[in-house]
């Protein structure tokens, strides 16, 4: 069975409408939400290892690695 020529255009048709919406949107979300370059805020340096928090649920290991025993092993 062979499609007609019309099916096929229509196709296409959809095809470059859905491209074009994608691009437009994309467009548009980059201009309004995009970069808005460096904040005006600065947390400083933030601690990010678990057992270093001050806010830790666990209790501090004397050694920095993750796992208990002598020596972090």
């Amino acid at each position: 069975m062979k499609a007609s020529n019309e099916s096929v255009g229509a196709a296409w048709v959809f095809i470059f409408i859905l491209a074009l919406l994608f691009a437009i949107q994309s467009f548009l979300a980059y201009k309004f939400i995009g970069d808005a370059g460096q904040p005006s805020w600065s947390y400083g340096a933030v601690r990010d290892v678990p057992g270093e928090s001050p806010h830790a649920i666990y209790p501090a290991v004397p050694y920095p690695q993750h796992v208990k025993g002598a020596k972090g092993e």
